[in-house]
């Protein structure tokens, strides 16, 4: 008939005749429904980030931030320098062929290396201990907001001071290097284009590649 549609039969299913708003109403209750799910699956996700940070010892950082940290690494501090121009001398010796540094320069740098990791091993040490007081005085129920900022000064001033070592070690190493240096050391890291990958148009190609040293 017009107003029905017939259903194949499946399995133990037996074959029936339905009216065409019964099955439109019924794909539309399990779209929507399927819909909802999924809605409810997302917003679970959103809401709750942070699950299973709880088992953390510290709960701010976590093993590979502890990690890094106690080793000197650079966390992240470092990026307003790194990524305005100013090398880093860990990754100016990790680059040290590629970029042609000279037995003095490699030398220099290697001195604020040196210097930069051990002073922030032991900065590295004061954050986590900070955080970690901050944390404990959370997991107690004797914290007030007097307390609490004291903490949260201490913490701050740690990170501050790890922070500076880190920054203050670019500005070190800067002046060491030929402007070439510091363009192929930005073009190594990803932070900019090759000039010498393909040339412009308009520009004559061996000139463009004098002008920009290209071999």
């Amino acid at each position: 008939m017009e107003d029905g549609i017939w259903v194949s039969q499946k399995g133990d299913f037996m074959i029936k005749f339905m009216p065409k708003f019964l099955i439109v109403t019924a794909l539309c209750t399990i779209h929507y429904s399927q819909v909802a799910l999924a809605q409810s699956h997302t917003h679970d996700a959103e809401a709750t980030p942070y699950a299973g940070l709880q088992s953390r010892t510290i709960k701010s950082l976590s093993e590979t931030d502890l990690e890094e940290l106690r080793r000197g690494g650079g966390w992240g501090f470092a990026l307003p320098a790194e990524l305005n121009g100013k090398p880093g001398p860990a990754h100016l010796l990790e680059l040290q062929d590629e970029l042609g540094l000279s037995k003095d320069q490699v030398k220099k740098i290697e001195a604020i290396y040196s210097a930069m990791r051990e002073q922030a091993i032991v900065a590295g040490e004061r954050f986590i201990e900070a955080e970690a007081a901050l944390s404990e005085a959370f997991a107690g129920d004797q914290l007030d907001l007097a307390e609490l900022n004291k903490l949260v000064e201490a913490a701050e001033a740690a990170r501050a001071e790890l922070r500076l070592v880190h920054l203050s070690r670019h500005l070190q190493t800067t002046p060491l290097l030929s402007a070439d240096q510091i363009q192929q050391y930005n073009i190594l890291r990803g932070y900019a284009n090759d000039p010498c990958s393909s040339v412009p148009e308009g520009h004559d190609p061996a000139m463009w590649k004098k002008h920009n040293g290209c071999s």
